[in-house]
């Protein structure tokens, strides 16, 4: 067994040239599947499986892109273990990309509500007092019917860029293809980061290359989709990536804390990376002291970016206010939604009608709360302990900070493919072991069809109890031998 940070074995130049190829397949296979039936202006909503079979060139697209993912998730799992090469990957990450990078939109409807926010911004109209469909935005008919009406939920320097997009792009296919190069410059610039990163960690580049930028859910949800979850990582990246190679240094860590602020105001689910940051940002033992000290200039970065984003775009913090619309679908994909699901089914069976979702969505943040403490204190004791704690650092604050965006996820009201390149990118750069964690990126990619049409909507009944059966299963296996892992430590 591969000790955890270290080389993992060379993968046979056969199985690595195969698994390039089959990938570059499956690639080209869903960009002709996003041609026959993407997430297209024009494509009627509200589509069901059964429909999209029907449709002309149904079945075409629905075997593109089955076969397409399936091709392309068996490349990437094949290689989960480390690239040949840093350089290799790096190639194989970015031809894999090209037929997704020309395709049309793919398995979301997303791109088209941040073009009807930013043209809402550069008309006058606040996005975060309006839904697109008060504020007139001409491409309306794009939008997914339940955003339509719900204020802007992400944060003032994505509204900048989404405006920024619409006044380059001048109609909406220009838009789109705006909002499609930010999200691979934000790509880019966590690319740019990641070496520094891996090296700085002490894990093999070419694996965490491989996995945090070649998986399925990247190329088909952050490139094709240009989802905004690509910007927010390429900030979180580079301003860690500051953070662990200029410790202590002032105008180092005030550069950094702005770089992950930024990253805050695109998705406010950043904000869970900041406090991990800060104990990247002392360099030897931690001590509230020294925490106080380097960390209050991570801190200051990062409560700047805010601040002047918000005051420059004029909106203020009404975008805290549009989060709370996040979680108006109903799914199964998120364990806490799932249980309350299984618990309203239960209760409408003996004539009672429990609420029980907005319930066990609370129970879940608070939950969330005392899981991000635990991490956070858990990371402060490892360093403290450390007979070497400038060399454990980056480590330990970036598994923390990976695992904390895995909580996040699983914890959140709803869950979207694509949330699962948040935690992936970081547990790249720290975890020994990469199964359990790329495993269910590799299934989510699965949870969606090219036009948006989300499974989840189909499978409620059948996905919660299923969802529900798994965490009863997961719970009692996964706990018990990490209490016992905590107690030996503890002796």
């Amino acid at each position: 067994m591969t000790a955890p940070g270290a080389p993992p074995p060379d993968a046979p130049p056969l199985v690595a040239r195969a698994a390039r190829y089959a990938g570059l397949v499956g690639a080209v296979l869903l960009a002709v599947a996003g041609h026959l039936g993407g997430a297209l202006p024009d494509a009627p909503l509200g589509a069901t499986p059964e429909s999209i079979w029907r449709a002309p060139g149904g079945p075409a697209t629905l075997a593109c892109w089955l076969v397409g993912s399936a091709l392309l998730v068996g490349a990437w799992w094949s290689l989960r273990g480390g690239a040949p090469s840093t350089r290799w990957a790096y190639v194989t990450a970015g031809l894999w990309a090209l037929p997704l990078l020309v395709a049309p939109p793919l398995g979301s409807r997303d791109v088209y509500s941040y073009a009807c926010q930013g043209w809402t911004y550069a008309h006058g109209v606040d996005p975060y007092a309006v839904g697109v469909a008060a504020a007139g935005c001409p491409w309306l008919d794009a939008v997914a019917p339940i955003w339509r009406d719900t204020p802007a939920p992400y944060g003032p320097v994505f509204v900048l860029l989404a405006a920024l997009a619409v006044s380059v792009g001048g109609g909406l296919t220009g838009t789109i293809v705006a909002l499609r190069v930010i999200a691979v410059a934000g790509l880019l610039l966590g690319a740019l980061s990641l070496p520094g990163l891996a090296r700085a960690v002490g894990v093999p580049t070419r694996r965490a290359a491989w996995l945090a930028l070649a998986g399925p859910l990247v190329g088909v949800h952050l490139v094709a989709g240009a989802h905004n979850d690509a910007v927010m990582l390429g900030l979180l990246l580079s301003g860690l990536l500051i953070v662990v190679r200029r410790p202590c240094r002032p105008w180092a860590l005030l550069a950094a804390g702005v770089l992950l602020g930024l990253a805050v105001t695109v998705k406010a689910s950043a904000v869970v990376v900041v406090p991990f940051a800060a104990l990247a940002a002392v360099r030897g033992r931690p001590t509230v002291r020294s925490l106080v000290r380097d960390g209050g200039w991570l801190a200051g970065g990062s409560l700047a970016a805010l601040l002047v984003s918000s005051a420059v775009s004029g909106l203020g913090f009404g975008w805290v206010g549009g989060l709370t619309h996040s979680g108006d679908s109903e799914q199964w994909t998120s364990p806490p939604t799932a249980v309350g699901l299984v618990v309203d089914y239960a209760g409408a069976l003996v004539g009672r009608d429990p609420q029980a979702v907005p319930v066990f969505r609370t129970v879940a943040l608070l939950l969330l709360v005392a899981v991000l403490m635990v991490l956070w204190w858990r990371a402060w004791a490892a360093l403290r302990a450390s007979s070497d704690p400038a060399l454990a650092r980056p480590r330990v604050a970036l598994r923390g900070a990976g695992l904390a965006l895995a909580a996040t996820v699983v914890l959140s009201p709803v869950f979207h493919p694509w949330y699962a390149t948040w935690p992936l990118a970081l547990l790249a750069l720290s975890a020994g072991r990469t199964k359990w964690f790329v495993l269910p990126a590799a299934a989510a990619v699965f949870l969606a069809l090219p036009d948006g049409t989300n499974l989840a909507r189909f499978t409620k009944a059948p996905g919660a109890v299923a969802m529900t059966a798994l965490l009863l299963i997961l719970l009692p296996t996964v706990l018990p031998p990490l209490l016992r892992r905590r107690q030996h430590r503890s002796r």
